[in-house]
């Protein structure tokens, strides 16, 4: 699926007189607010963790400036047969510790991502074959054809066998692990920067890496992240120059960053669609005053939940008008039809009437989990949900928390513990296709990767047969109308509830030249600061 080039373009700021080289050496001080648990670039599917462990490791694959693939560990490959795709190997890589890299650090990759644990096992699928040619040439064999088989792969990084055999580090780190492993402490990738310590929810230190097999674009000798939870100390840190780029800036802030005389907000649209999910899979919710059955089983009370939201309400209260507001699960700028779906405006009244129907006159109780340092103003938007449920008789108990400890409750490694919750999904193809497999496909077959981060357990086989022919299908005009068939279905189960696609919003020194994706990663390899 094409991405509109304008969004995607480099958005860089340079400082009035920048003139830093790549040998000055600077030291980047990066705040998020939410921290770095694991080193382990299997432990968890998300953008923010692919982003910091993105400065150590490397995949077969990169995206540019612009979010085109772009040959990395592969200098090529091409498709000998429609079910066979060979990658030819880049010569010459040492990861860290100098271990050569070759074709067996991709094979066992391959197995360690798939296996028992992993958070990204969808990015390999099971039935899938990965063969050594030789040392620098591996195929993937398919059981069908799949023209975007690596689009994913930007963020499946690559591991030294060897060094994970020595280390007992050959199983991947699970997220919702007590203990941590080897590979959670210590890396050992190819990438730009090494990681120098690693004290996790305190402070990660990277240093440039003089053996990379790239030429840097940046001019720092290292990096040193640190999580900032609290809103009024991040920006607090970046106006007096304590940091040098903060993720992100509250929205309330915005106008003060802006109006400082050494930083300001670097903004622009994002790819993320942030919804609900309603546990529709158990028979019993977990977290509920509703026993022997699960009301989200019953569509009318799915209905109900979708239109007791007013999603513009969020948009003007809680996002200060900076979100876009969704019918679909993936952003309108990643699928043209998007345009033919309106979302209907929220009807409280309706929403009553269905829930008397379903046999909850007086609404019931549900417990809904949403992290609070995950996304733009995620407890506040999960506060605003609980007050619109109200209006309609559902009292919601609200379990705020820490990304670390939410993820590892909700998400596969976890048992999918949740009744209700708030989540966030960039599609890593930037295709809806991801959207459709992997948030919104059956999960009941442990044998395949489908429905991976499918937490609501939501279900249709016809839909799923629809996302098997959109892989598939090579015509653009064609593949577009079977995911529009596809959203349809959904849209009619109301599977899920669609809210928005959140903004960007970087604070950033005028020291700075930054580039800035729309898939909101922070990227230090591309950052040249002034000297100092």
């Amino acid at each position: 699926m094409s991405v509109r080039h304008t969004l995607f373009a480099m958005a860089a700021i340079a400082a009035t007189a920048l003139g830093a080289s790549a040998a000055s050496g600077q030291t980047l001080r990066y705040a998020n607010q939410g921290e770095l648990k694991s080193l382990d670039p299997y432990t968890l599917n998300e953008s923010t963790t692919h982003a910091h462990l993105g400065q150590a490791y490397e995949g077969l694959i990169a995206r540019d400036k612009d979010l085109k693939i772009i040959p990395a560990l592969a200098e090529s490959w091409e498709t000998p047969e429609p079910t066979r795709w060979r990658f030819h190997l880049r010569h010459g890589v040492k990861f860290h510790n100098g271990d050569p890299f070759t074709a067996d650090d991709v094979v066992f990759s391959a197995d360690r991502v798939r296996a028992l644990g992993s958070d990204l096992r969808a990015y390999v699928a099971a039935d899938v074959k990965v063969v050594k040619v030789d040392d620098y040439t591996v195929d993937f064999v398919l059981t069908k054809p799949n023209p975007i088989l690596h689009s994913l792969w930007a963020t499946w990084y690559i591991m030294d066998r060897k060094w994970c055999e020595e280390n007992n580090a050959t199983a991947p780190t699970p997220v919702a692990a007590t203990t941590p492993s080897y590979a959670s402490l210590h890396e050992n990738g190819t990438g730009p920067f090494t990681i120098e310590s690693h004290q996790p929810g305190i402070k990660t230190v990277f240093k440039a890496f003089p053996g990379w097999w790239r030429k840097p674009e940046h001019n720092l000798k290292e990096i040193v992240f640190t999580p900032i939870g609290n809103e009024a100390t991040r920006v607090a840190a970046l106006l007096s120059g304590e940091v040098d780029i903060i993720e992100p800036v509250p929205l309330q802030d915005i106008a003060r960053v802006n109006a400082s005389q050494n930083a300001q907000v670097l903004s622009g649209p994002e790819v993320r669609t942030i919804f609900l999910g309603m546990d529709q899979a158990r028979d019993e919710l977990l977290y509920s005053n509703i026993k022997g059955k699960n009301p989200f089983k019953d569509i009318r009370v799915r209905e109900a939940f979708y239109k007791a939201i007013d999603v513009e309400a969020i948009k003007t209260r809680v996002m200060r008008g900076l979100s876009t507001p969704s019918a679909l699960m993936v952003a309108p700028e990643l699928y043209p039809l998007s345009k033919d779906f309106v979302r209907p405006k929220a009807d409280p009244e309706a929403a009553k009437k269905l829930l008397t129907e379903a046999g909850y006159p007086g609404g019931f109780e549900v417990s809904m989990d949403c992290p609070n340092d995950r996304y733009v103003n995620d407890a506040a938007i999960c506060q605003a949900v609980v007050g619109m449920l109200a209006r309609i008789g559902v009292k919601v108990d609200l379990v705020a928390q820490p990304k670390a400890l939410y993820f590892g409750k909700i998400l596969k490694a976890g048992g999918y513990k949740t009744s209700f919750y708030l989540l966030g999904w960039t599609p890593g193809t930037l295709d809806s296709h991801n959207t459709m497999d992997q948030i919104m496909g059956c999960r009941d077959d442990p044998n395949v990767s489908r429905g991976e981060a499918n937490v609501a357990g939501y279900c249709n086989k016809e839909f799923d047969k629809l996302t098997d022919q959109v892989l598939q299908e090579g015509d653009a005009a064609k593949r577009d109308l079977l995911i529009k068939q596809a959203f349809e279905i959904a849209i009619k189960d109301y599977g899920y509830i669609p809210l928005h696609q959140q903004a960007l919003a970087w604070g950033i020194s005028k020291k700075l030249k930054v580039v800035q994706r729309a898939d909101n990663q922070v990227l230090p390899y591309w950052m040249v600061k002034q000297e100092e």
